[in-house]
């Protein structure tokens, strides 16, 4: 996580990933020192990677859950289910 941190790409970490935005040699980099930095320390490392490259965006990390609570917040747009 530090080598996360303090790459100075934008990132955030939640319950069960990491995520980190910036340009695929970026990325890259700071992904393949995570690596690194886990497995000096342990036998093994597991990664699970998932990217979404799409050009022109910056800041989809805060963008996209903006777009979902602006749409949250659309009277009418998502019914509620009563709770039993």
């Amino acid at each position: 996580m530090r080598v996360v941190r303090a790459s100075g790409l934008p990132n955030e970490t939640n319950a069960m990933f990491t995520t980190v935005e910036g340009e695929w040699d970026e990325v890259m980099a700071v992904v393949r020192g995570a690596v690194d930095a886990v497995s000096a320390r342990c036998g093994r490392v597991s990664l699970v990677l998932k990217a979404d490259i799409r050009a022109g965006t910056t800041d989809a990390l805060h963008a996209k859950v903006a777009s979902i609570e602006r749409r949250l917040a659309e009277p009418g747009r998502i019914r509620e289910v009563d709770a039993p």
